[in-house]
């Protein structure tokens, strides 16, 4: 549930300026989803951000995730100067051991963004350095968002990809800092938008080597409240 308005937002014509709020029921995990987005454009470019919470029946809250991105971009520059934030914290149970809380190693991505597209359609593409947190080697992460709006707007189609490495020194690895491996996740939406505030639909999470699983796929169905 992230980078999913960002596009639709940065290359409408009519939009400049756009939130919403999402909550996905998770049929694999078994619990609720909320997720958070803003974006903003001004004169030097664009500010994307938005945070998810997990929710399970026991804990209320058991994982928060979030990401801020800056993109330096004026109508002279056909690809923009991109730089991001991403970090978590969240808790887990464990058989015979109980709960434990841990922290989603923080990140900064520092590369160069190009999109192009219009009220129907559009997609987005940035690539970059990424810097893990105790990785003790150099990463990179290339994310590409796209949307499709069909049917007088009335069915959107929308998604991000991301795909990452989590290359780390033998220090890192024994303390399982990082995976030492590639990393693929993409989330597909598709929304029937009853009016322009109001949205369901879903989205189908497919990843590999994501969170410590092999390859997954998880279909969620959600409810999207646009703030116009």
């Amino acid at each position: 549930m992230k980078k999913l308005f960002t596009i639709f937002a940065i290359l409408s014509a009519f939009a400049v300026n756009a939130q919403n709020f999402q909550l996905h029921r998770d049929f694999e995990r078994g619990h609720y989803t909320s997720t958070f987005e803003m974006f903003k454009v001004d004169k030097w470019g664009n500010t994307f951000t938005f945070v998810d919470f997990d929710y399970d029946s026991k804990n209320g809250i058991n994982q928060g995730y979030f990401e801020i991105a800056r993109v330096l971009k004026t109508e002279k520059m056909p690809i923009g100067l991109h730089i991001e934030y991403n970090g978590g914290v969240g808790n887990a149970e464990v058989t015979n051991v109980g709960s434990f809380g841990y922290t989603i190693n923080d990140a900064w991505i520092f590369g160069l963004n190009y999109s192009k597209g219009n009220a129907k359609w559009g997609y987005s593409t940035y690539a970059g350095y990424k810097a893990i947190k105790d990785a003790g080697k150099a990463n990179f992460q290339v994310t590409g968002t796209w949307y499709v709006n069909m049917f007088d707007n009335k069915l959107t189609c929308s998604g991000f990809a991301d795909l990452w490495s989590e290359n780390g020194d033998d220090e890192a690895i024994a303390a399982g800092s990082v995976a030492d491996e590639l990393v693929f996740i993409t989330e597909p939406q598709l929304w029937y938008n009853v009016n322009e505030r109001f949205s369901f639909g879903g989205e189908v999470e497919i990843s590999n080597n994501f969170a410590g699983d092999d390859f997954k796929v998880r279909p969620t169905l959600a409810l999207k409240w646009n703030f116009l």
